[in-house]
């Protein structure tokens, strides 16, 4: 019953994030991010996790760095080894340069861990509110950890490699 309550809520906000664009911005979808994440103790009431996060942008072919922090707050028991976060990235243009995805993002989130971890993010931000994270995203880790709350991600800039 509480999992089917937990997967309502995930689902209720999936739909609200993804409507938090304006209605007459059409998204485009300009690439992926691939954050590499350290391993997470959950403190009860929050968590936090350094990232190094790669996006590569479909046109033209580059890849970005980044470095960035989630935290959550909300119910977070348990503890996961380090795992991989992946996004499809839309923006309101199809131009991105090194840095655009700078920024704060806010969204919800949820995680289980039995062993192998399956978890959901859904989070909108970045330069001026343009760039959302796909309103779902894959996050791989291995553990014992059960959470949802309110998540916050941090992306700061490293620059820029050609992807060939």
């Amino acid at each position: 019953m509480r999992l089917n309550w937990l997967i309502a809520v995930i689902g209720t906000t999936a739909v609200i994030c993804t409507n938090a664009l304006p209605a007459h911005a059409r998204a485009f979808r300009v690439g992926s991010l691939l954050c590499m994440s350290s391993p997470r103790i959950g403190l009860i009431l929050g968590s936090a996790q350094e990232l190094n996060c790669a996006f590569r942008s479909t046109n033209p072919p580059r890849q970005y760095t980044y470095v960035g922090r989630i935290r959550r707050l909300g119910l977070d028991l348990g503890a996961t080894s380090a795992g991989t976060l992946s996004w499809a990235v839309l923006a309101r243009n199809s131009r991105i340069r090194p840095g655009t995805l700078r920024g704060n993002y806010v969204g919800a989130s949820a995680n289980v861990a039995l062993g192998p971890s399956l978890g959901a993010n859904v989070l909108i931000g970045g330069s001026r509110r343009t760039i959302m994270l796909q309103p779902v995203s894959i996050e791989r880790a291995i553990g014992l950890n059960l959470a949802a709350g309110v998540t916050n991600l941090t992306l700061d800039s490293r620059g820029r490699r050609s992807v060939e």
